[in-house]
């Protein structure tokens, strides 16, 4: 079967191989035991997208199908090649017939469903992802995308189609590669462990330096179906006069991979690097317990149970489903849904697996053989394919919307000129001193100011040089996710807000503004933390370096599920006219009221000027949405950035208070 894939991270994508017309089996009989290893895989990548906290490892559910396909499959190939009955035009029909038809209807019901749910910028994306789906390339689409600013991994309801990209990449060169071997008469062992060897290798030397590449990349995941492979070519099921394996050697095998995988999936988390050595665990215990076969323990006992292996053949379709109903869950809840809707997603995704299964793999795959049955699945997936293009090229279907509220559905914003990037807004893994020469304002004769903070710092900046322009010296070092906070965050950052500092005593100026998204750092700035003392310290270190005025700037509004969406679904459901409101409170995180009050307490008693920006855009919780010259002129463009124009408002009232020139 195609194989299965996850979010975390980023990361999600399930299919089975299923080799033959029967459900997994090798080239000689069918076991129940391997439908059932299916249904464990899935059904644990399903309660970890739908309830996170209870299986926290759930995702590697994935691996567990890369070693499954790569068993089944390459025992038919070389059973196949054998008996000298391998055919290339036969295997990729049955790829073609296996994976296609319950893809197709997915990526209809996504297309469809987003014409009505999705916003332009988001419905431009699916589009792209529904040609990748369908080209199996969306491992590469998605890293593609993958950067600070891209959308939420619950945003994108094709996200776990990357993993089905990996496989079927894999299945382009694996048989020519085995079909090759056999006709040279050398062993498939070596070319296995070769491949298998430096694929392994690629994702222990990516997996910490460049962890997006290694989880997307199928160079630094071939290894896990390669286990899969050496695990056939070493029992070879397809030799009808192997011996069967001794009951206590299978049961030992049985126990021993259903511990490793139960600990895969209770214990580990998304904190970890992975795939990296990790995966061994889940991709060994699914080695041992295929090895032990269906008289192994745990195989007869758990797994061949009907219920598991009922699971397993409809493991597919549902992996298909679960993912873009939980998905489109959380684009129209704006957020994570209830535990309710969240269950009701769970169960409609079985309810339309086991339809897809029935009315559509089933008749397709095993009905009545017809001639036109695999090019005009081939001539679908084309046409589907070129929809996803047009959608992508068009950028949305702006006009699906109405004249009226077309400029905020289709909101976009340039946000990086303005705020030098990446000359004064660094990229979280640029060089820790990577900042321009003329990020720092030496002028003599006139006040000089610092801004220090995050990306929200940096998009401070165009503000507060539209309003003050040449009154000031104003010098500009912000960072991605490196808030201004000494010694905590990743170590470039630490690195980089020392050499800030050191560059703050150099040129000594009368102010700096420490700004960043506070509650995405620390959420409870009421208690003794250690960000909360970070931040203190570096203020100690700036007065001790000299610096008269030390500006903390409060934090700024955060919408969940960004604005633009919010302030759509507000005009979309207001009534009896439909109108853009001025203030909005849906959909923002009462958390920033909050900080807002204990950092204000906080820093003022401390002698250090505290600016509340909730106090300039807020008021009886709700927060300005646009500003006054129209509701296309947002304050913000997505979560919580500033736009110039937003960044202008707060910069004026600065201004204003005098807290700055």
């Amino acid at each position: 079967m195609p194989d299965i894939g996850t979010d975390r991270a980023p990361p999600d994508a399930i299919a089975h191989t299923q080799p033959r017309s029967s459900h997994s089996r090798s080239d000689h009989g069918y076991r129940r035991d391997i439908d059932g290893l299916r249904a464990i895989a899935v059904l644990s990548v399903v309660v970890f997208h739908a309830f996170p906290g209870r299986l926290p490892g759930g995702y590697v559910g994935v691996d567990v199908f890369f070693v499954i396909s790569g068993y089944l499959i390459s025992g038919v190939i070389c059973g196949q090649l054998a008996r000298g009955r391998f055919s290339f035009a036969d295997f990729y029909a049955r790829r073609i017939k296996r994976i296609i038809p319950a893809l197709l209807v997915v990526l209809a019901a996504c297309y469809a469903f987003g014409w009505i749910a999705l916003l332009p910028d988001e419905y431009k994306q699916l589009g792209k992802h529904i040609a990748a789906g369908i080209g199996f390339v969306s491992n590469f689409a998605l890293w593609n995308e993958a950067g600070y600013f891209d959308a939420s991994a619950s945003s994108k309801p094709l996200l776990h189609l990357w993993s089905l990209g990996i496989e079927e990449q894999f299945y382009l060169a694996w048989p020519l590669l085995l079909w090759w071997f056999a006709r040279m008469r050398r062993s498939a062992l070596g070319l296995v462990l070769g491949v298998g060897g430096i694929s392994f290798a690629i994702n222990l030397a990516t997996v910490h330096t460049w962890p997006v590449a290694a989880f997307y990349s199928p160079l630094s995941r071939f290894w896990e179906l390669q286990i899969g492979c050496l695990l056939a070519l070493l029992v070879r099921d397809w030799e009808p006069d192997r011996a069967p394996m001794p009951r206590r050697i299978a049961d030992g095998l049985s126990i021993a991979g259903a511990l490793a995988l139960a600990f895969s999936i209770a214990l580990f988390n998304t904190d970890i690097a992975f795939p990296g050595a990790w995966a061994l665990l889940p991709t060994g215990g699914t080695f041992l317990l295929i090895a032990s076969g269906p008289a192994g323990w745990f195989n007869r006992r758990v797994l061949a149970r009907n219920i598991f292996v009922w699971v397993g053949l409809i493991s597919y379709p549902l992996y298909l489903w679960h993912w873009p109903i939980l998905s489109y869950a959380s684009i129209v809840e704006i957020g994570t849904p209830p535990t309710g809707v969240r269950i009701a997603a769970v169960i409609s995704s079985v309810v339309l697996a086991l339809g897809t299964y029935l009315f559509v793999e089933k008749p397709i795959r095993f009905g009545a053989p017809r001639s036109f049955k695999v090019p005009a699945l081939v001539a679908i997936s084309i046409l589907v394919g070129l929809v996803g293009v047009a959608t992508y090229a068009r950028s949305g279907l702006i006009s699906r919307f109405p004249p009226e509220v077309q400029a905020i559905a289709n909101f976009q914003y340039e946000y990086k000129t303005d705020a030098r990037y990446p000359d004064c807004w660094l990229s979280a893994m640029q060089p820790f001193d990577g900042f321009a020469p003329f990020c720092t304002d030496t002028s003599r004769g006139r006040e000089l100011a610092v801004v220090w903070g995050d990306s929200h710092a940096a998009r401070l900046y165009p503000g507060l040089k539209a309003v003050l322009g040449d009154k000031i010296g104003l010098s500009q070092f912000t960072r991605d996710s490196c808030p201004p906070m000494l010694g905590v965050a990743a170590p470039n950052c630490q690195k980089s807000n020392a050499w800030v500092i050191a560059q703050i005593a150099r040129i000594k100026p009368q102010s700096v503004v420490l700004f960043a998204a506070w509650t995405g750092y620390q959420g409870d700035w009421q208690s003794p933390t250690a960000a909360k003392a970070a931040l203190i310290a570096t203020i100690d270190a700036l007065q001790l370096a000299g610096v008269d005025k030390v500006i903390v700037v409060g934090p700024a509004p955060r919408w969940n599920g960004g604005l633009p969406k919010l302030l759509y679904q507000a005009w979309a459901t207001s009534r009896p006219v439909h109108s853009v409101p001025d203030r909005l409170a849906k959909g923002l995180d009462p958390n920033i009221f909050v900080a807002d009050r204990a950092m204000r307490l906080e820093f003022e008693r401390r002698h250090v000027t505290y600016f509340s920006v909730v106090d300039v855009l807020c008021a009886n919780a709700s927060c300005l949405t646009h500003t006054s010259d129209g509701p296309a002129r947002l304050v913000t463009w997505d979560y919580g950035h500033l736009t110039t124009d937003g960044a202008i408002i707060v910069a004026r009232q600065l201004a204003a208070d005098g807290v700055l020139p």
